[in-house]
């Protein structure tokens, strides 16, 4: 991402973004003017590190530690996002999880936990913002998957149907 203030004045969410893809997304969204919402897991401390990491590219920066395997925390995070950074003109979905085993051994607990995860929380989050978007003319909604939506394996099936729907849902 370039470093001119292009996305200056704009408000980015950044699912699953306290570490790795998420948070490099995070840094240039900030480096590129746009005040982000980071999400994720870890402790106050570990999460406000993060956040001010990301705050010394000058922009404001909020953390929410919304579950978005819950669609009622989902809504908070957007409500929220809105009274303190206004309208939301960027939501990047980031934030998975995966576990590995043969369809024999794979706990039903979590593949509802990862098609909660990896695919709903897309869908709640693309949902809550679409109309906003398409009412102000201007918006963006970018989608991380797994490769595994172009390969699948026997033992991380749970990763294709969430991968391979994330291509398609902001179309």
């Amino acid at each position: 991402m370039s470093t001119s203030a292009s996305l200056k004045g704009r408000t980015a969410i950044v699912t699953g973004s306290t570490s790795g893809i998420g948070l490099g997304i995070a840094h240039g969204l900030a480096r590129a003017g746009a005040n982000v919402v980071i999400n994720g897991l870890g402790t106050a401390e570990e999460n406000e590190e993060v956040r001010a990491e990301v705050a010394a590219a000058g922009t404001k920066i909020l953390f929410s530690g919304a579950n978005m395997m819950k669609p009622e925390a989902i809504e908070g995070l957007i409500a929220e996002t809105r009274e303190e950074l206004g309208p939301i003109d960027i939501v990047v979905n980031n934030v998975g999880i995966q576990h590995v085993a043969p369809i024999e051994e794979f706990p039903v607990g979590k593949w509802d936990a990862i098609l909660a995860l990896n695919l709903s929380s897309a869908f709640h989050m693309t949902r809550a913002v679409a109309a906003e978007m398409k009412g102000r003319g201007w918006g963006r909604i970018i989608n991380i998957a797994s490769a595994h939506s172009l390969v699948a394996s026997p033992t991380n099936l749970p990763m294709w149907p969430p991968s391979t729907v994330l291509w398609g849902l902001p179309k």
